[in-house]
């Protein structure tokens, strides 16, 4: 507690430097494909400026989490939303409604707000199915709740992304 108090004065460090390489050591991945933000919000804003348009269409299932059709508004952006199967994520008809046109496809896993889950193995062929050119937010905020997690992180990455909290 003395030593916090002699700096409770000082800023942050922004770019979470000593978090960043111990996250990058745990992921197996480089300090530099870790974007960090201040909740999922934040980062889903990051990818709305970065990769939607109003030329740019999301695609997104039925009962998705209420931020993603936020940000593809608030960006302008085209949205596709795919009816939900048993009120979970239809990842075939959702890579079915991608187009040449489509930036980003949200998926939430667990899915907030209905709490379903896609087996492992689906998301899995979903992810490697997804265009390259499509950004796949595999938002795992509540990855907790989940026995056995698609572990995307080293067999996809760089090519492909995931956001979790």
């Amino acid at each position: 507690m003395r030593k916090a108090l002699a700096q409770v004065n000082l800023y942050p460090d922004g770019n979470a430097f000593y978090l960043k390489q111990k996250l990058a050591a745990k992921l197996s991945v480089t300090p530099a494909n870790l974007i960090l933000g201040n909740g999922s919000n934040e980062v889903l804003e990051f990818i709305g400026h970065a990769l939607i348009s109003p030329a740019a269409e999301v695609v997104v299932s039925q009962y998705c989490f209420a931020v993603y059709p936020i940000v593809t508004a608030l960006f302008s952006g085209k949205l596709t939303v795919v009816p939900a199967k048993n009120y979970g994520h239809d990842l075939d008809a959702m890579l079915a409604a991608i187009t040449p046109d489509t930036r980003v496809v949200f998926v939430a896993n667990p899915n907030n707000p209905t709490g379903t889950t896609a087996r492992r193995e689906d998301l899995a062929r979903f992810v490697s199915a997804v265009p390259g050119n499509v950004l796949v937010a595999l938002d795992e905020a509540y990855i907790e709740f989940l026995d056995e997690p698609l572990d995307s992180s080293p067999r996809f990455a760089p090519v492909r992304s995931r956001i979790c909290c």
